[in-house]
C-alpha cells in the first residue's frame, strides 16, 4: 500500500502540471523536453525538500500524534484546493503587457494563468520561464510534501514518482489542449487534486 500511497499522492500533486500542459496546447504555446524536464525536476526537489522538512517535524513529535497531524493536514490542503478552485479565475485582458510587469507575476497568476509565464510573448516557454513556472509548482506542493512525510510515505519513491507524473501530465496536457478550444481543466483540476489530496489524508487517518 506504500506505493499505492505513494502514486495517489504525486498524481494528486501534478494534476495542475496537466492544467499547465492543456493551457499552452490552447494557447498553442511550445514547451521542449529539456524545459518539461526542468519543470518537472523542481517539482521533485520541492517534494523532496518539503519531505525532509516534515521528517524533522516527526523527530520532535511522538509519531501517534504526527500520524494525526499528516492527515489532517492533507485533508485541509483538499479542502482548500477545492474552495481555491472555486474562485473566479484572474482577469487577463491585460496579458500584451505582462512582459512590462513580468517581475510582479504572483504565484497565483502563474498557476491560474500559466501562459503569463511566457514573458517575451515568443510562443514558446524557454529555459528562465520553466524554472519560474517550476519553483511556482514546487511551491504549490510543499504543504503537501510536509503532510506526506508526516504520515510515512517514502520520501525517495514518492520524489520519483512527482517527477515521472509531472512529465508525463505536462506532455499529455499539451496534446489535449492542442485538440480542443477552451477548457475549464484549471478549475476542474484543483477540485480532482483537492478530492484525491483528502482521500489520501482520510485513508491515512483511518488505517
Amino acid at each position: 500500500m506504500q506505493i499505492l500511497s505513494a502514486f495517489l499522492f504525486a498524481f494528486s500533486a501534478n494534476v495542475d502540471n496537466l492544467a499547465v500542459g492543456v493551457t499552452y496546447g490552447i494557447r498553442k504555446l511550445k514547451i521542449g523536453l529539456l524545459n518539461s524536464i526542468i519543470i518537472a525536476f523542481m517539482s521533485c526537489l520541492g517534494t523532496f525538500i518539503s519531505m525532509l522538512l516534515g521528517k524533522i517535524i516527526c523527530k520532535f513529535v511522538p509519531i501517534n500524534i504526527t500520524d494525526a497531524i499528516g492527515s489532517f493536514l492533507l485533508i485541509g490542503l483538499g479542502v482548500w484546493s477545492i474552495y481555491e478552485s472555486e474562485k473566479p479565475l484572474p482577469n487577463s485582458d491585460n496579458n500584451d503587457k505582462r512582459s512590462d510587469h513580468y517581475k510582479l507575476l504572483s504565484y497565483d497568476e502563474l498557476l491560474n494563468e500559466p501562459e503569463k509565464a511566457d514573458l517575451d510573448n515568443s510562443g514558446f516557454i524557454d529555459l528562465k520561464e520553466s524554472v519560474m513556472l517550476g519553483i511556482a509548482l514546487a511551491f504549490n506542493n510543499m504543504g503537501m510534501g510536509i503532510g506526506g512525510s508526516i504520515i510515512g510515505l517514502n520520501i525517495l519513491l514518492t520524489s520519483i514518482l512527482t517527477f515521472v507524473l509531472s512529465l508525463v501530465f505536462i506532455s499529455l496536457g499539451c496534446y489535449l489542449g492542442k485538440k480542443i478550444t477552451s477548457s475549464h481543466l484549471g478549475k476542474l483540476s484543483g477540485i480532482i487534486a483537492g478530492f484525491l489530496i483528502m482521500s489520501l489524508g482520510i485513508y491515512e487517518l483511518l488505517k
